[in-house]
């Protein structure tokens, strides 16, 4: 049944979108390469490509033509693809590097921003095509320009790879070093997942999961302005009536995903797959997490209370969402990328927010620790065991949790890294000191919880 709009609704989007920021976040298409297994990776990246750019090459002409004719900034057009792990294992030579170029190239031809799907899943254990593709990661990403890339390796019902986990870590380092020119960018474009969802249409963790269709459009919309407006307009409300108000400005934030979601699968001949309702910030001032948080009457993200206060959000964020769409998806909540939140970053310079924090705030956000920039000189080790701790949250909670940490070639605490446009710029943060190296060194897999019983 078509979607009914009426005139006052239609007003309300129009203010949002011009006064409070609001956008469609990113229209992904999501794109099936199981049929492109070759006997070589040569072979396998040429029918990649090929098929990429005749499903996609009107992609982005759909999403200028929805922009025009609802007015409604669409900010990214994406694709995500079947994890390549599982594309290219039955190539010969396993020369994953080509496979990532040629996405690169299909990128660029059909004109979307990022491509996601340079991926692997070894939550219970690894093949050798996993450990080549992994293994090629820095070279991957050092050397293309729209590809992203996730791992994951731990979920609730296998436990934590650990193996993975410490191999991890020296992958990041070595993805670091790789783009030390660009300030560690590679690692911007590389996530660790516990739980990864198959249908996230967010960079740099999507990919086009398993038991999807042949291709699909999947929507993310984002609206942290519009929900600071609408926390700001009742100072002194109780917190039920707060979060009764955040749901209902989802719940309109959804919509709009919606139907611009409907009207890509019709203009693209494509099934509409979900919309993803996350508050993903920007660097405009205006467009924060945070500053919802201090709206809610935190001086600042990170003081004590941070974390109920993001639990409220998250909660109302997807409550709302839930009852305007029949197929939200992906990870619908609350994102906190430090280096993209403008709010985040002001509470980290001030010293209201450290690493320790965020991974408690983590427990009831949609994600995990995001766009983390930590000293060039963080041991591989030390990066491994925060992914384990991100990993055990989301292994124990039955949540998703990853982990984006780019250790800055050359920098140190309280250094700044710029790395331009929606990734924004991040205030180096600092660790801890003490060693986990034993810890990380002695492999195997944590067991799963009790609860990957439940059925």
């Amino acid at each position: 049944m078509p979607m009914t709009i009426s005139n006052d609704e239609i007003l309300e989007t129009i203010r949002m979108v011009q006064m409070e920021n609001l956008d469609i976040r990113t229209i992904t298409m999501g794109i099936s390469l199981r049929d492109c297994s070759r006997t070589d990776t040569e072979s396998t990246a040429r029918a990649i490509y090929d098929k990429i750019t005749k499903k996609a090459e009107n992609l982005v002409k759909a999403g200028e033509q929805i922009e025009r004719e609802f007015g409604i900034p669409i900010i990214n057009k994406r694709i995500s693809v079947t994890p390549i792990a599982l594309v290219a294992e039955s190539s010969s030579d396993q020369n994953y590097p080509v496979i990532a170029k040629a996405l690169d190239r299909a990128a660029i031809e059909v004109g979307v921003n990022f491509i996601g799907g340079y991926s692997a899943l070894v939550h219970k254990g690894k093949t050798k095509g996993d450990s080549a593709l992994i293994e090629s990661l820095p070279e991957a990403l050092s050397t293309t320009e729209r590809v992203c890339a996730s791992v994951n390796v731990a979920t609730t019902k296998a436990g934590i790879n650990m193996d993975a986990v410490a191999q991890m870590g020296r992958i990041i380092k070595a993805t670091a070093e790789a783009t030390a020119h660009q300030g560690g960018l590679g690692c911007a474009k590389l996530v660790v997942f516990c739980n990864v969802p198959e249908d996230n249409p967010f960079m740099a963790g999507a990919f086009h999961g398993v038991g999807e269709p042949e291709s699909v459009i999947n929507v993310g919309v984002s609206g942290p302005g519009v929900v600071l407006n609408a926390v700001r307009k009742n100072p002194e409300a109780d917190f039920g009536a707060l979060a009764s108000t955040i749901k209902h400005t989802a719940f309109k934030i959804t919509r709009m995903g919606e139907l611009v979601g409907r009207a890509a699968s019709a203009k693209l001949g494509v099934p509409f797959g979900i919309v993803d309702l996350s508050l993903a910030p920007t660097p405009a001032i205006g467009d924060s997490v945070a500053d919802i948080l201090e709206a809610m009457g935190l001086e600042r993200c990170g003081t004590h209370g941070t974390t109920a206060a993001l639990a409220l959000l998250n909660d109302a964020v997807k409550k709302g969402g839930a009852m305007a769409s029949s197929y939200v998806g992906g990870l619908s909540g609350a994102f906190i990328p430090v280096s993209e939140d403008a709010g985040m970053i002001a509470a980290v310079e001030v010293g209201a927010l450290t690493i320790d924090k965020l991974e408690a705030m983590t427990c009831v956000c949609s994600v995990g620790l995001d766009m983390i920039a930590v000293p060039g000189d963080t041991s591989a080790e030390t990066i491994s065991a925060i992914i384990a701790d991100e990993s055990a949250i989301g292994m124990i909670n039955r949540k998703t949790t990853a982990v984006r940490i780019i250790p800055v070639p050359g920098k140190k605490v309280g250094d700044h890294v710029e790395f331009g446009g929606l990734l924004g710029h991040a205030p180096v943060m600092q660790v801890h000191p003490f060693s986990a190296q034993t810890f990380i060194n002695r492999g195997g897999r944590i067991p799963a919880p009790l609860q990957a019983l439940n059925n």
